[in-house]
């Protein structure tokens, strides 16, 4: 991606730990105005949440960068996301010195959309009057967006990180706009699958962002060559076949035969149908992951219906 000064981009500024309803607010308002300008729609975000460094306190993110960024690609037409390195620099950088020097002149910014919440710069010192006033001065078109409210409640990813913790992907997705997302490269597992007579894909969450509850998930898998099959995704630590306490992601997916290791596939999370337990053997398992099977079939076959 091209960050001089030649390229005219309109940026939407914010966090973006994850993409939901309230980014996606700035998101369209960025597409708008690039169109308008003849203008590249662009987002700057960083690679670690900056509480971690701040007040040294783990905030766990709700997608990867590399998920945040197909996201905003593939639902808001954003062409360039600029993720950023939250570093000490970052972090005592002034908040004029960030508008000036960091969006403007390296990345060529000509107009920056925000949040009304938004706090930028050494301190958090910047805020969407400051940001709009000097906007002003410089010539630079700046816009603020309110927040976004579903069901009386403010779209947050504070709010959203309790509905995946506690395992309610549907109303979490409800307020992203969008299924939860997990991207990542197939890697092998213990053979599970074919003792169970499903094929598998074993993904990682990646350190940082945050592990939805323990439990089975119907969810649907996208394949590089653009297909999908749905899966019955467990989300643990597998303890009937004794994982040494390790987190893993697991998909059986319905309905396909073949090898997917190496691929980078995308899980999307839909409904968590149980919680993971442990049962007395393998047979037991199997029995209940057909049963899951079926529920999950059930499940796609009556959102295909709507």
């Amino acid at each position: 991606m091209d960050t001089n000064e030649n390229v005219r981009r309109v940026v939407a500024l914010g966090f973006f730990d994850g993409v939901h309803l309230g980014h996606g607010a700035l998101l369209r308002r960025v597409g708008a105005i690039a169109a308008q300008k003849g203008a590249v729609p662009a987002a700057v975000t960083f690679d670690t949440h900056p509480t971690n460094l701040i007040l040294n306190v783990p905030m766990p993110l709700l997608t990867s960068p590399l998920d945040r960024a197909e996201l905003m690609r593939r639902y808001y037409g954003i062409r360039d996301v600029i993720v950023t390195h939250f570093d000490e620099r970052m972090m005592h950088m002034p908040w004029q010195e960030f508008v000036t020097q960091y969006l403007v002149k390296e990345n060529g910014a000509v107009h920056l959309v925000a949040g009304h919440d938004f706090h930028f710069g050494y301190k958090g010192e910047g805020n969407p009057e400051r940001l709009a006033q000097l906007c002003a001065a410089q010539g630079i078109g700046c816009d603020i967006v309110p927040k976004v409210e579903r069901d009386h409640i403010t779209v947050s990813s504070t709010y959203i990180r309790t509905l995946i913790a506690q395992g309610e992907i549907e109303r979490a997705n409800q307020f992203l706009g969008h299924p939860h997302t997990l991207t990542d490269r197939v890697s092998h597992g213990k053979k599970l699958g074919s003792t169970l007579g499903f094929p598998t894909v074993n993904l990682r969450f990646q350190p940082g962002v945050l592990v939805p509850a323990f439990g089975v998930y119907a969810t649907r898998v996208f394949f590089e060559n653009g297909d999908s099959r749905p899966a019955v995704t467990n989300v643990g630590v597998r303890p009937t076949v004794d994982d040494g306490g390790r987190v893993n992601v697991e998909g059986f997916i319905l309905d396909f035969s073949g090898d997917l290791y190496g691929q980078t596939i995308r899980m999307e999370f839909y409904k968590r149908l149980r919680g993971e337990r442990k049962f007395p053997n393998l047979e037991a398992l199997r029995s209940e992951v057909m049963r899951n099977a079926e529920q999950t079939r059930a499940y796609f076959k009556r959102t295909e219906e709507r």
